[in-house]
């Protein structure tokens, strides 16, 4: 009769384990899922982005068809962005991406009747709102890798997941320039001096 009893205590704890074990193995899976369905929600709006580009393009072509060095650099910084196959590579496709947009815009600004332009204003702000989406997405996708992550690299887990080959994401990182603070004066600059 003991001896069934220690069997019986035995074969428990192997099964408590076992569901122990199971829990862990199936939150790395949801969790690298999560982390995947966030990904996926940073392409839409990447693949958004880009598609509004050729439209914006050819509409600052018709005003300002000597600017073919930005026109060109924007079409390049698109084209890589597309061909991102990493968050790693996204992130910086789409750095490089943001600095070309903002020398287009900068463009942009020179010519009046460009920004007086209806189709113009509707890009620029589809645009806006694609930015807006984008760090939304990026935001939710960096908050599912740091769950992933702890769950990957936090004891007792790091041992299964080391087990079963979870590896570490990738983070959506944010170009230098958007960490800086941004400088605001409300003081008219003067105008320039004349000869």
């Amino acid at each position: 009769m003991a001896t069934l009893i220690i069997v019986l205590v035995i074969v428990g704890i192997v099964v408590v384990l076992g569901l122990i074990l199971l829990g862990m193995y199936n939150g790395l899976v949801r969790s690298r899922l999560r982390v995947k369905e966030a990904w996926s929600g940073i392409d839409v709006q990447l693949k958004r982005r880009a598609s509004l580009i050729p439209n914006l393009v050819e509409t600052v072509k018709g005003y300002a068809a000597h600017e073919r060095g930005t026109l060109e650099a924007v079409t390049s910084a698109r084209a890589q962005l597309q061909q991102a196959g990493t968050p790693g590579q996204a992130a910086e496709a789409n750095n490089m991406l943001t600095q070309t947009l903002r020398s287009l815009f900068a463009v942009a600004e020179a010519y009046p009747n460009l920004k007086a332009d209806q189709n113009f204003r509707d890009l620029q702000a589809e645009l806006t709102d694609t930015e807006d989406k984008i760090a939304y997405a990026r935001q939710f996708y960096n908050t599912n890798v740091l769950s992933y992550n702890t769950k990957t690299q936090t004891f007792p887990s790091v041992i299964f997941a080391n087990m079963f080959g979870f590896q570490p994401a990738e983070f959506f990182e944010a170009e230098e320039a958007a960490r800086e603070d941004v400088k605001v004066s409300f003081t008219p600059t003067p105008p320039a001096a004349t000869p």
